[in-house]
């Protein structure tokens, strides 16, 4: 009983948008292993992706007191971490002469330029201002990461939970500069 003709209905190509998904490797060689490094670093930050959609749904969940759900969130996050992990092992398949044929190809273009990943750290808690520096040629994502350093992080809702739960966390915790990035404070570990 399989549905066999999709004329004017969505079927699972359309659902996933997979033409334009599987369309966007574009490799700039002829390097056969070129395609493991884009669909590598693409798989990556569609994970990312996902890791922040969680990570903003638990910090919200926190916020309004709902725990449960953010546990289940933030372990859907772990697991994420350990996906994106693992990911590598198929890239550990490319030796480093391979990766010469055509890294000179990619110009300045590195990894550490990912917004999604430095959107990640921001997100938890990792505020280190002179990340933006690496995004700064593009406005729409310097937004991104400026939106992000004025809300309170993960770690900063849980503080904030921990306070209204009625544990003595230090206001000058609670009301310091969100842009800053933590430092250890002493009645926070009390």
């Amino acid at each position: 009983g399989a549905q066999m003709s999709f004329d004017g209905r969505m079927s699972y190509n359309d659902y996933l948008s997979l033409d334009p998904i599987l369309t966007a490797q574009k490799p700039l060689s002829t390097a056969h292993d070129e395609m493991l490094f884009i669909i590598q670093h693409q798989t990556s930050e569609l994970w990312m992706k996902l890791a922040l959609h969680e990570i903003g749904a638990a910090r919200a969940a926190i916020a309004k007191g709902a725990l449960q759900p953010a546990f289940k969130m933030l372990a859907r996050v772990a697991r994420i971490m350990e996906q994106l992990n693992n990911a590598w092992d198929v890239l550990r398949t490319m030796t480093p002469a391979d990766y010469t044929t055509f890294r000179e190809g990619l110009g300045q273009s590195s990894g550490f330029q990912s917004w999604q990943y430095r959107l990640i750290e921001y997100a938890v808690g990792n505020r280190n201002l002179a990340m933006l520096k690496p995004h700064a040629h593009r406005a729409d994502i310097t937004a991104k990461l400026e939106a992000e350093l004025a809300r309170p992080s993960l770690y900063d809702e849980a503080l904030r939970h921990l306070a209204r739960s009625g544990l003595p966390v230090p206001a000058e915790v609670l009301t310091r500069d969100l842009r800053q990035p933590w430092v250890v404070h002493e009645g926070v570990q009390r």
